[in-house]
């Protein structure tokens, strides 16, 4: 049985007692008894308290145990519900990211500068710590040569793939290249970040991702600035009369469908859409039809080759027209065309993935270093690789917080972490036209935007957007004579 403790209110019953017992001594006036029974119970009472204390020293040694138990529980607890640790068991200390790119053949000069960019950043992103969340796992670039042809980049995709074991490919710049490229990539589950514009190659695969704009945000980039101009100048878009060109292949073909629904829902006035062989020889009979039908605008959708050839037919038939607007990132203004083209690209405009103009600290930075090293600003082909390696970047990043049980990186789980990337801060967000990345379903960049510059004085300047242009657009071209 277990024994009863003495508690405060049996005490103060006790009390009461003894003063009942007085009160009883002095009615019946004997003295003796009340003081022998006084003294009695004074000792009961005495006992009592020694129980009373011990029954108190017994709780406080108790309530002591109860105490170290309970740090022990709370500390248990907190061990157990505390937050992981990003990539805590992470394991490898090297990522590789492979690079398809042309190196050889017709497209090697924008394949070397990726090349060239892709160095350049690797090694930055590896001296500032690499990736912080997978305990400072290094990046590795794997180069292969797409060799400017579809069999090329397939080659090169199967060795990265099968042979380097690469989680993540960057490449192959020509939309053709890229798509034959998927073939490999896909079933194996390597996540390909496309540098290539056509719009549907996000749609081929469930692991491709685009930060670049694609060919029809360049489209609507270009009609857009060409609508402004006009209005700025006082003159009625749907007045203009607009024809709209393109080699044949697919990338052609998509910028200027593109193009042409922009203009349509702007309500301005294409009369005339003329497409041409790829691999044309001669603009002159493309010239001279336009001169014939009167027209004022031309949006045109070219590669390289055809636009030089273009601007040549315009220079050498005394062609002047309001304006020639070009678009795609192809031809024009870019270093290497205006040195080819003189001043037949003076006043033409070309659209852009990257702006080597844009004001922002990391973009400075990464211009200055490129002109140092390589002996020119970085265009199209080095900006977007800069900025798509920063974007892999963060979504590794992102990959160690999400998944910090992971001992190495499961595809399904990159790809998650691409989808969860959120960047409006950082380099990539500096070196990006809008200066935000996001990835929509399909994986293309939800806020990829495209910049305009314009040939002026041999010169290639961002115009467009207005905001941030190192010069005010030179429209209608100088040289054009508005009709009497």
């Amino acid at each position: 049985m277990t024994e009863r403790r003495i508690t405060p209110i049996d005490i103060v019953v006790i009390i009461l007692l003894i003063v009942n017992i007085a009160v009883s001594a002095v009615a019946i006036n004997t003295a003796s008894k009340a003081v022998s029974m006084a003294v009695k119970v004074m000792e009961e009472v005495s006992a009592l308290s020694e129980d009373v204390s011990s029954g108190f020293s017994d709780v406080m040694e108790g309530m002591e145990v109860l105490s170290e138990q309970m740090g022990e529980i709370t500390g248990t607890v907190a061990e157990l519900t505390k937050a992981p640790t990003p990539g805590e068991k992470f394991t490898l200390k090297e990522i590789k990211i492979g690079l398809v790119e042309p190196l050889t053949g017709g497209y090697a000069v924008f394949g070397t500068e990726a090349k060239q960019a892709a160095e350049l950043i690797i090694e930055d992103i590896n001296n500032r710590g690499g990736i912080v969340n997978l305990k400072g796992a290094k990046l590795k670039l794997v180069v292969e040569d797409s060799k400017s042809t579809v069999d090329g980049a397939k080659l090169a995709a199967e060795r990265l793939v099968h042979v380097e074991k690469v989680p993540i490919i960057v490449g192959a710049y020509i939309s053709r290249h890229t798509g034959g490229m998927l073939d490999i990539t896909e079933p194996a589950k390597v996540i390909v970040v496309a540098d290539a514009l056509v719009d549907y190659l996000t749609e081929q695969g469930d692991y491709i991702f685009r930060a670049c704009p694609k060919n029809s945000a360049h489209a609507v980039t270009n009609v857009n600035f060409v609508y402004e101009m006009l209005r700025r100048a006082g003159i009625d878009p749907g007045t203009v009369r607009i024809a709209v060109l393109n080699e044949d292949s697919i990338f052609g073909k998509l910028g200027a469908l593109a193009a042409m629904e922009r203009a349509a829902t702007l309500g301005m006035n294409v009369v005339d859409h003329i497409e041409y062989p790829w691999d044309i020889a001669d603009m002159t009979p493309v010239v001279s039809k336009l001169m014939e039908e009167e027209i004022d605008i031309v949006i045109i959708h070219p590669y390289f080759g055809d636009a030089l050839l273009f601007a040549k037919a315009v220079h050498d038939l005394g062609w002047k027209p309001m304006f020639i607007a070009g678009q795609g990132a192809c031809g024009f203004a870019d270093p290497e065309s205006i040195e080819s083209g003189g001043e037949t690209v003076e006043y033409i405009t070309q659209t852009y993935s990257y702006s080597w103009a844009r004001n922002t600290a990391y973009n400075n930075w990464f211009v200055s270093e490129f002109e140092k090293r390589y002996g020119k600003k970085p265009t199209e082909a080095g900006g977007i690789v800069s900025y798509s390696l920063w974007t892999i970047k963060e979504a590794l990043e992102l990959y160690g917080e999400m998944f910090p049980e992971d001992e190495t990186l499961d595809p399904d789980h990159l790809r998650e972490a691409f989808m969860a990337v959120e960047i409006t801060s950082g380099p990539a967000a500096d070196l990006y036209p809008t200066g935000r990345i996001e990835f929509d379903e399909v994986g293309d960049n939800a806020y990829g935007g495209a910049v305009v510059y314009q040939v002026i004085e041999g010169e290639a300047y961002l115009v467009w957007p207005m905001a941030g242009a190192q010069r005010e657009a030179v429209f209608p071209r100088p040289d054009w004579t508005p009709p009497s």
